[in-house]
């Protein structure tokens, strides 16, 4: 169950249960409940079990690990990121939390700020980022300059590439300092190179592909997949 109020910076969370609750419905999941409260809208969804992908990964970010993730992760990651894409939505905030390792493979969870199909009007709100740790450099520069950004497949593969590398290796895909303001935050990822993907093979090539800065040179995500599947 999925309670929403505003935030200390954004009234729009009070929305987000409801509208991911349409989205949802559209996508033909199910069974899916919503309704209003005092401070917003709440929603009631199935629960999918499974570690995240960063909890999954995480002894290869113990100290002298040097084992390759598996990509069949990896994998599942992505197709699960190329079937959303198929049903005409971008997700908007792909992060590792996000994404949901199960036994069947994984599901990408949260789209309360997906973007593609008809959202009534008493549920929608701009987009305005998601978790700067995951942001693509052409969002941080249009939320930067007018307060909001379009997200898009390729913006959505970036962040699935910044969720790659972080899993494996700890490291955000640009570097800042750690108390450093939204805005600054931001800025570092419009400014600066990505940080150098020390993750080996083929996985590692296709996620240096992901964080290419131009939107254009990013293989899609049915790419990433074909290219992990012939690298079985």
């Amino acid at each position: 169950m999925k309670i929403g109020y505003p935030s200390r910076t954004h009234a729009h969370t009070a929305l987000a249960p409801s509208r991911e609750a349409h989205i949802l419905r559209a996508l033909g999941a199910g069974p899916i409940h919503d309704g209003e409260w005092a401070e917003g809208t709440w929603s009631v969804q199935p629960w999918h079990s499974g570690p995240s992908l960063y909890d999954k990964w995480a002894p290869h970010r113990a100290p002298g690990n040097k084992a390759v993730p598996s990509r069949l992760d990896a994998l599942a990651s992505a197709t699960a990121l190329a079937n959303l894409h198929r049903s005409g939505w971008v997700h908007g905030d792909v992060q590792p939390a996000h994404l949901i390792m199960g036994s069947a493979g994984a599901t990408l969870i949260d789209l309360g700020l997906a973007r593609g199909g008809h959202v009534p009007a008493r549920w929608d709100f701009p987009y305005k980022g998601c978790l700067v740790h995951y942001e693509a450099p052409e969002i941080a520069r249009s939320v930067l300059a007018c307060g909001t950004a379009e997200p898009t497949r390729e913006s959505d593969v970036y962040a699935l590439g910044a969720s790659l590398l972080i899993s494996a290796t700890g490291w955000r895909h640009v570097a800042y300092a750690d108390d450093a303001s939204r805005e600054e935050q931001r800025q570092a990822i419009v400014d600066k190179p990505h940080r150098p993907v020390v993750i080996a093979g083929e996985l590692g090539r296709l996620t240096e592909a992901m964080l290419s800065y131009h939107p254009s040179d990013r293989p899609t995500a049915d790419e990433i997949c074909a290219a992990l599947m012939l690298a079985m």
